[in-house]
């Protein structure tokens, strides 16, 4: 569990699984794995904050 304020560790967390979501998205696509969209961003967004959540922030 992480010690803090959830009004500032969750909005942290988004933000910083939307920066590493879009990196990974963008390799993806330079590697012909997946087109780069915001539907393809908005999902691995989704599965690395899920993550973060079950891993630390539960």
């Amino acid at each position: 569990m992480v010690d803090g304020d959830p009004r500032v560790v969750y909005p942290i967390a988004v933000v910083l699984s939307v920066i590493y979501a879009t990196i990974v998205v963008y390799g993806a696509s330079l590697l012909d794995y997946l087109t780069f969209s915001f539907g393809a961003v908005a999902a691995a967004t989704v599965v690395v904050f899920a993550v973060t959540y079950l891993a630390i922030l539960r």
